[in-house]
């Protein structure tokens, strides 16, 4: 047994990807499903869709490599993290669409915990803001909303997880409800220097502990998949979130190393080691993985908007039809024309944390079109990418700026996007030869548990460069228009 199967549920599509022994990609599935905006701020998937996509393409990349299913070793799972799921403890059957980790609609909730002065509390404990980004306030307002929901938490009939969670449990028909301590991390529930569920975080969210799903390595035993799924049982050996998963497949094991992932969102992780680093600059503490019962903390920038704002231009404006249109758009652009967009469609992340603003154009004059505005949304995820690692460099020291920062996901692949993106930050910017770098991880975190593939350390002598990239912007032109961001941002939170 050979190969493994790594299921990547992410927040537009979900992907499959078959690995053979020596890591290489044999063959991908991949489908898309819709996305659904009950009201201003809210973002519900299907859960039908999550799993009917998964089951899908893991059928579908399976007969398309054309080998036996008793050839797969492990299957790894990486999913997109803090949507939230309840459902039925027996039926399996949720009770509300799953709330997206964009959605805001626990905003007024999170600022009332703040104002009642619980931040620090929730801070220490799980490395996180009171913010609507993460699950614990959106498993509040399902129980909150959705009717007889509450009682039937109380009577211990509900049970809470992350995308990994409800795959798990739909995977194994039911009989396992676990998670992985990087997606854990994630759910503002998780104590991440104890490594336990918080009671005291649960009682003040009026979330019963019963529905919790018991917490494990990335690399462990998450049961079998019902035999009938795929034609034999396979064991469930490896989970971990995208961002933690994407950090794996960069093999950023040492601390002082940095990698960004530019999907629907964007997210810099920086390996801090053994310790998690109490961030004052509103970066996140987190798990970057655990193995052996150890975890490897890291600091965190999320930002919501990155790969989204190029899928706005085609499915909102119209004015692309493919994403690698963008780039044309953006090369053509007026250099004139100092457009900003700060696309904050369900608020600013890190390290803003206003869950409130909504986006704004700047800098528009009859001349501006759909290149000046193709530029100003490929230029907005640079300077994201700059507040976050200025963040860093203010928590962690000189690293966190220094580093050469590793970038993966859809976005990375376009060139002029990765150059601007050296430019505005000042420091060179490495791409690797394989951009599925979070299945990659999900991957080798289920391959290796099963012995197939080797430990991190052969693991990261494996990782190959396929372009690097090195600022050539001049430093006037870099500060003058990261200075321009800082004021469109400014008047964005003002408005």
């Amino acid at each position: 047994m050979t190969f493994v199967l790594a299921i990547d549920q992410g927040t537009t599509s979900t992907r499959a990807i078959l690995f053979d022994g020596d890591l290489k990609r044999v063959a991908t599935a991949q489908e898309e499903f819709a996305q659904h905006f009950p009201a201003s701020g809210w973002v519900e998937h299907d859960p039908d869709d999550l799993w009917a996509t998964t089951a899908g393409t893991c059928r579908a990349v399976i007969e398309r490599a054309g080998v036996s299913v008793d050839e797969i070793a492990a299957i790894g799972i990486t999913n997109q993290r803090e949507t939230t799921l309840v459902w039925d403890k027996k039926t399996g059957v949720p009770i509300h669409n799953a709330i997206v980790w964009q959605d805001r609609r626990t905003a007024a909730f999170c600022k009332s915990l703040q104002d009642a002065g619980h931040l620090e509390m929730v801070n220490e404990r799980t490395g996180l803001l009171l913010d609507p980004y993460f699950s614990a306030t959106k498993v509040k307002w399902l129980l909150d909303n959705v009717e007889g929901a509450r009682a039937r938490a109380d009577a211990g009939e509900l049970l809470f997880g992350t995308v990994d969670s409800f795959l798990i449990w739909k995977l194994t028909g039911g009989a396992v409800h676990a998670t992985d301590a990087t997606n854990a991390a994630r759910t503002m529930l998780y104590d991440i220097r104890k490594g336990r569920w918080s009671q005291t975080i649960c009682t003040l969210m009026g979330i019963p502990m019963s529905m919790l799903p018991q917490v494990r390595d990335s690399a462990a035993d998450f049961g079998v998949t019902r035999p009938e799924l795929f034609g034999r049982e396979i064991p469930i050996l490896g989970v971990a979130g995208d961002q933690q998963a994407a950090t794996i497949g960069q093999a950023c094991f040492e601390p002082g190393m940095l990698k960004s992932t530019y999907g629907t969102g964007c997210f810099a992780l920086l390996n801090t080691g053994d310790i998690p680093v109490k961030s004052e600059n509103k970066l996140l503490t987190t798990i970057a993985y655990q193995l052996d019962g150890k975890p490897t903390y890291a600091l965190e920038g999320s930002i919501f908007i990155a790969g989204a704002v190029v899928q706005w231009l085609r499915d909102g404006l119209k004015i692309i039809h493919e994403a690698p249109d963008t780039q044309r758009l953006a090369e053509d652009a007026d250099d004139g024309q100092p457009v900003v967009l700060v696309p904050a469609f369900t608020g600013l992340g890190a390290p803003y944390w206003n869950a409130e603003c909504r986006g704004a154009i700047f800098g528009l004059s009859r001349n501006s079109g759909p290149n000046e505005l193709a530029k100003a949304a490929l230029e907005s995820v640079g300077y994201q990418t700059r507040d976050l690692l200025d963040a860093m460099r203010g928590d962690w020291g000189a690293e966190g700026g220094e580093a050469v920062l590793r970038v993966d996901g859809g976005m990375s692949a376009s060139d002029w996007t990765m150059q601007f993106l050296s430019d505005i930050i000042g420091a060179q910017v490495d791409r690797p030869e394989v951009l599925e770098t979070t299945a990659l991880g999900a991957a080798w975190l289920a391959g290796m548990h099963a012995g197939v593939y080797p430990q991190k350390e052969d693991f990261a002598k494996s990782w190959a460069l396929e372009r690097s990239f090195s600022p050539s912007m001049a430093e006037a032109e870099r500060g003058e228009k990261y200075a321009n961001w800082k004021r469109a941002v400014a008047a964005t939170l003002s408005y």
